[in-house]
């Protein structure tokens, strides 16, 4: 079953938020001091992945030109609606911002890095799933954390980490073809390191130092596979 390993990640993440929802009604002292830590290790989590990046001006421009893109489709505006729309629906006392804060700062965890198209098309060229069924442990145990202090906005980040690794193993096969090596490991690396500036944003939110609107960035990594693109086209890669 070519979905296997991305429907067991999203299962973890699911499994994991329940847990961490169960283990909420920790002592607002001790919440406050676990978000501060999750809002550091985020930050050097970002700046780990922001190293993957062979060429540092394609980040830069992939984050300028997708956070105008971003502004400009006010998709933070649109995501917040989502939220309240959600909270709507199931009835939750959570406000719209944790639920929103939880789904972004989960998803964009669990969506940006290598781990997750190298498992994808590994899932799609020969039906093994060990990768991904590593990464769906690791989610799972960042979701407990995450679901603990930022809320049930976390286990929505299961669809579009279905939908997204589920896609990539879909269409493996045609990836591979149309898609050069080169090409690939080029977006790959500044895919991560472009979404490792935005979680370091995210860590940034948490600790309350800044007020990112992170949702508004995530055009970015559509800049990083156009900028890819035209990079190989002109014979750079």
């Amino acid at each position: 079953m070519v979905l296997l390993g991305a429907f067991v990640n999203a299962v973890c993440i699911v499994f994991g938020t329940l847990l961490g929802r169960a283990l909420r009604n920790i002592p607002d002292k001790m919440k406050e001091t676990v978000l501060q830590g999750i809002g550091i290790a985020i930050i050097a989590l970002g700046l780990q992945m922001g190293f993957e990046s062979s060429n540092f001006v394609i980040v830069i421009i992939s984050l300028v030109f997708g956070t105008v893109l971003g502004e400009w489709w006010d998709l933070d505006r649109l995501l917040n609606n989502t939220g309240k729309f959600i909270e709507r629906k199931l009835g939750t006392k959570e406000n719209q911002g944790s639920l929103a804060q939880g789904f972004v700062t989960a998803t964009l965890i669990f969506v940006i890095g290598a781990m997750g198209v190298i498992g994808s098309l590994e899932s799609g060229l020969t039906g093994e799933h060990k990768i991904l069924y590593s990464k769906g442990v690791i989610d799972g145990f960042t979701s407990i954390v995450l679901a603990s202090t930022l809320g049930i906005g976390v286990l929505l980040s299961a669809v579009p980490v279905f939908v997204y690794q589920g896609f990539i193993a879909l269409f493996a096969t045609q990836i591979k073809t149309i898609v050069p090596e080169d090409a690939l490991d080029l977006f790959v690396g500044e895919m991560t390191a472009t979404g490792g500036l935005m979680i370091v944003a995210i860590g940034l939110n948490l600790l309350g130092l800044m007020k990112v609107r992170v949702a508004n960035m995530l055009p970015g990594i559509l800049v990083t596979a156009v900028i890819v693109t035209v990079l190989y086209q002109m014979g750079f890669v």
